[in-house]
């Protein structure tokens, strides 16, 4: 099993040192986090195939970290001719008696650790061409990947070969469409083991029958007639059609499955996903001890879902899963406690939060949590009244929702800020807090948010320093017209004290906030949520 996992400069990741749980893993992030290029990395280091061909056969300059890539070219441009950027992926291995020959220092940590590494690096054969190639560059727009060479080997410093390899894996990913090639490799598999060599033979001669008599049916006779009478027109020889009967045209690449008499690829989206991930587990994971899956969500109902949760659980049982999602449901199913949460380049487990964190959302229902993680930017609110005013200040400034612009506003009960302000503090979020000072600014905020109250990069606590005016409704009242309350509201209120009671009673606070967003009048928004919205 994988223990660790180590990136340096592939693609998306510029550096990423992530440890693994020996049996489910979810990895759980925003889009373009890198949560695909870990799975397609660990498959390269662990295959040496990228795209399912080799490696060495699909280098190319956009493999590398696009920062990485920046920076070599404006050195170059200075006259600074550093050594070119490298990728590096590292794969920890628990050792054990078909691991330990892998056992050395061979790493980038100098770890005595049992392991294999990939690199993709400049090759020093080609260090006079290069240095040529620089000096008379002009417009260096990318890396030169002619003068680089691909080394697998172990942390033994030993080579690797897919054979010596005692670590199998295979990567499934439902949404790759035509280009899967898993139910023709499963039914092919299937006929493989189910018949014998003259049963084979057999079947190749009967296909081979076939295609041939097909050029003796009377209408393709008359085709070919027509065509070889305009052979002159198109070539010296002459001209017809027929079918491939040649060896790599066998039936074993025309077959077709079926579901219900009805052709694979006419199925609905969610269940071909569903049976192309099943069949690639079915015909791959007696062999494989990593199991790699990319959103197996797809497509999916969550009934189906839940079906199909159970049966990847089942069938991986004693093997290390490591699977992407979007979806709540795939968290909550298979555990939070085997969650990495990603953004930006940082991640971390729940586990990484103080003891009574982890419980709070051990019990929580994942999808605040999910909606923190994949917003670009969040705001908390203290409850739905908070949220629909800050979500009208936002369309008074900016003219549309905040969700527009990648911002979630979400709801924290229970006053939970804390709970969220750790996650957002270890993944560096962008995270506003909208809270009440419930008339005592000291006890209630600076007291309360310590650390995250002054000076923090990436978070901002925002609220009214007026304690006259304690929460967001005697807030609303202090900086609007009465007028304008009482025509959004349809009363006639004379005094501003009778407008906050009307506001602040049971049952009026959501209908108050939901008449106010449904509005066309523009309001007076308090300035510490304008300063959340900035």
């Amino acid at each position: 099993m994988i223990e660790k996992v180590i990136i340096q400069n592939y693609k998306s990741i510029n550096y990423l040192n992530l440890k693994l749980n020996d049996e489910m893993n979810i990895l759980v992030g925003n889009n373009e986090q890198g949560k695909s290029t870990i799975l397609e990395a660990i498959n390269l280091a662990l295959t040496s195939t990228l795209n399912k061909r080799n490696i060495h056969n699909e280098l190319n300059p956009f493999l590398f970290n696009k920062n990485i890539v920046e920076d070599y070219i404006k050195n170059i441009r200075k006259g600074k001719y550093d050594a070119p950027p490298s990728i590096l992926i590292e794969i920890y291995l628990k050792e054990n008696d078909q691991t330990a020959f892998l056992k050395g220092t061979n790493n980038s940590i100098k770890e005595n650790a049992c392991g294999i590494r990939l690199s993709v690096e400049f090759d020093d054969d080609y260090t006079e061409e290069y240095e040529q190639y620089i000096n008379q560059s002009n417009n260096l727009k990318n890396i030169p990947i002619e003068y680089y060479k691909v080394n697998w080997y172990s942390f033994a410093s030993n080579p690797i070969t897919s054979r010596s390899n005692p670590v199998k894996c295979v990567l499934i990913d439902p949404t790759e469409g035509k280009h899967w090639s898993g139910t023709d490799r499963y039914i092919s598999s299937v006929i493989g083991e189910t018949l014998d060599p003259k049963q084979r033979a057999t079947l190749n001669f009967n296909y081979r029958d076939i295609k041939e008599k097909f050029s003796e049916i009377d209408s393709i006779a008359q085709i070919n007639c027509t065509l070889s009478e305009k052979t002159g027109e198109i070539s010296d020889k002459e001209l017809a059609i027929s079918l491939d009967i040649s060896q790599k045209n066998g039936w074993e690449s025309n077959l077709t499955a079926y579901l219900d008499d009805i052709p694979f690829d006419f199925i609905g989206k969610g269940e071909q996903n569903s049976v192309k991930l099943k069949l690639s587990l079915e015909s791959t994971s007696e062999e494989a001890q990593v199991i790699l899956i990319e959103e197996p969500e797809n497509h999916l109902s969550y009934s189906n879902m839940y079906k199909l949760i159970n049966q990847i659980s089942e069938k991986c049982e004693g093997k290390q899963l490591i699977i992407t999602t979007h979806s709540t449901y795939v968290l909550n199913k298979l555990g939070l406690d085997k969650v990495v949460l990603m953004n930006n380049g940082h991640h971390m487990t729940l586990r990484d939060l103080k003891e009574e964190t982890y419980n709070y959302f051990k019990k929580l229902p994942g999808y605040d949590t999910l909606r923190l993680l994949l917003a670009d930017k969040a705001i908390l609110v203290e409850g739905p009244s908070d949220e629909l005013i800050v979500q009208k200040a936002y369309i008074q400034k900016y003219n549309k929702l905040p969700i527009e612009d990648g911002v979630d506003v979400i709801t924290v009960r229970g006053l939970s800020f804390k709970r969220f302000l750790e996650i957002a503090d270890l993944l560096k979020k962008e995270v506003s807090v909208v809270t009440d000072n419930d008339g005592d600014v000291n006890k209630n905020i600076i007291d309360k948010y310590g650390d995250y109250y002054l000076n923090h990069p990436t978070i901002n606590i925002c609220y009214s320093e007026d304690t006259k005016y304690p929460t967001l409704e005697p807030q609303l009242v202090s900086v609007n017209e009465l007028s304008v309350l009482n025509q959004i509201f349809e009363k006639d209120f004379k005094t501003k004290e009778e407008m906050i009671k009307y506001m602040t009673s049971s049952g009026n606070k959501t209908e108050c906030a939901m008449r106010i967003f449904d509005s066309n009048q523009e309001i007076v928004i308090p300035e510490y949520i304008n300063e959340a919205i900035k």
